[in-house]
């Protein structure tokens, strides 16, 4: 992958170096595609072959081209639908989504954390279809839902859209650039900030290390006011140069962190399994922010670790 960076555009009060680690904030109101109108999600076929059973598989990446922080997933209980040759057919296997996670727009991916949070697995974004073939002219249908914005844990499907994913299978996307696959507007490089959090805590990330099995992540707050306070950010995943989003999905105000006393400190550490080889990572952040149990999103460019 190209070392070029597409981030997304922001507006800081300032900017404080912390430890070589990037912030880069959207907005609650800025308007990252020119229109106030959301395209939805797209996808993109990037393999169309056999498993060794015979059934025709179809691998795909996903874009969020919502113009928001946005998860989305695919009709739960109903089948894909291949359109060969004029005849549809029901393609009962299929996982497509973010796996819980709410992904930056301009962002793809191909895979996710699946499975459970004691034996997580890497789950491809695909679908097959059994005993079918895909002749010229082929097109998948997938109906969908997702949502955008902040995540509340009292109204989570609020918003909700549900649509319809419709891919040509002729063509297949095999130069993709994860995990940017938009430029949005306001490119910015390295920026650096620290994150107004629930009761104007300040959120910082301090310091980031590469472990056996993954990254370790080390988060300081700051409380200036006079009442302790929580500040939950969930098991932020991360997401690289591979299209995997990796981190088992958990609702972000059920992760456990310390108290941060009144006119005091508090620090802690996640961790987030991902291979030694992925490069280019950017976390995906959520952080409770406003009132309890109500989250904002942010994209953090760890690409140099």
């Amino acid at each position: 992958m190209g070392r070029g960076k597409a981030l997304l555009p922001f507006l800081l009060a300032s900017a404080v170096l912390i430890h070589a680690c990037a912030y880069i904030v959207l907005p609650e109101d800025l308007d990252t595609q020119g229109s106030t109108v959301s395209e939805g999600w797209s996808a993109v076929a990037t393999s169309v072959g056999k498993t060794d059973t015979g059934d025709l598989r179809i691998e795909l990446a996903i874009r969020n081209d919502t113009g928001d922080w946005s998860a989305m997933k695919a009709a739960e209980g109903e089948p894909a639908v291949l359109t060969s040759g004029g005849e549809p057919v029901n393609c009962e296997t299929v996982f497509v989504g973010t796996g819980g996670h709410r992904l930056a727009p301009g962002f793809q991916i191909r895979g996710y954390i699946a499975g459970t949070k004691a034996e997580p697995k890497t789950q491809l974004v695909y679908v097959e279809c059994k005993g079918a073939e895909a002749v010229p002219g082929s097109k998948l249908t997938i109906n969908y839902s997702y949502v955008t914005g902040q995540y509340n844990y009292y109204e989570q499907d609020k918003g909700r859209v549900d649509t319809v994913l419709e891919i040509a299978l002729d063509e297949l996307a095999q130069d993709l650039t994860y995990p940017i696959g938009q430029q949005l507007t306001g490119l910015v490089q390295d920026p650096t900030a620290p994150i107004i959090a629930l009761n104007n805590v300040t959120l910082s990330l301090v310091d980031i290390q590469r472990t056996d099995t993954g990254l370790q992540l080390a988060w300081q707050t700051s409380n200036p006011g006079e009442y302790p306070s929580y500040v939950h950010i969930g098991s932020p995943p991360v997401v690289g140069e591979d299209g995997i989003l990796y981190g088992f999905y958990e609702t972000p105000d059920i992760v456990s962190v310390p108290i941060t006393p009144a006119g005091d400190m508090a620090e802690w550490t996640t961790e987030v399994a991902v291979p030694q080889d992925v490069k280019d990572l950017y976390i995906m952040l959520s952080v409770e922010t406003g009132k309890a149990r109500l989250f904002s999103y942010y994209a953090v460019d760890i690409a140099e670790k």
